[in-house]
């Protein structure tokens, strides 16, 4: 008898825990759900970038994003630096780029990021093949969405590295001629 009691009362912890569970008050999961929306606002940063155009000798510092959304003043700011430097033409980059930059900069304590090429022009772009190889025909620099960077300080294999953690867009390693490509197209590396 005592071995049927035992199963029986194992059976009924069970049970009603189960029922316990079933009959938590929503209260219970709205206090929790007000909890995590808490953590994911203060989750919620600004994003400054720190950049240096070294063809331009411009720098900028700029804090693009407010924590909510976009400041477009600072994007304008922004995409001036990484216009063409050949004619001085200006794109809308996307966001997510600099976004990328942010988050390689941050990795890298914040360090100014070294702009060597971000728009290109149509026109610039084709120059560029006529008198060098490895220059796409379709580049994504030609749409405001790729940059070829270096950090000070940083070795080129972990700025390298870093951008294919991220799992995001592609990744191109220039050693020879000291630059990491980055851009906001499908994930690839070469």
């Amino acid at each position: 008898m005592d071995k049927i009691d035992h199963h029986r009362r194992k059976w009924l912890t069970i049970s009603g825990a189960a029922l316990g569970l079933v009959l938590i008050p929503d209260a219970a999961f709205a206090a929790s759900s007000a909890s995590t929306a808490k953590k994911s606002k203060s989750a919620l940063r600004t994003r400054t970038l720190l950049v240096k155009n070294i063809n331009t000798n411009e720098t900028i510092n700029s804090t693009y994003f407010n924590g909510k959304s976009y400041d477009k003043t600072e994007l304008s700011r922004l995409n001036h630096i990484f216009r063409d430097r050949r004619n001085d033409q200006i794109t809308t980059i996307d966001p997510q780029l600099y976004d990328k930059l942010y988050y390689l900069q941050k990795q890298f304590g914040n360090k100014q990021i070294e702009l060597i090429c971000g728009y290109r022009s149509l026109d610039s772009n084709n120059d560029m093949r006529s008198q060098k190889r490895g220059v796409a025909k379709h580049s994504y620099h030609t749409l405001g969405q790729a940059a070829d960077i270096r950090i000070d300080g940083v070795s080129l294999r972990s700025l390298r590295d870093a951008a294919l953690q991220m799992n995001s867009g592609g990744v191109g390693y220039y050693p020879s001629s000291d630059f990491v490509h980055v851009d906001t197209g499908p994930v690839r590396n070469w």
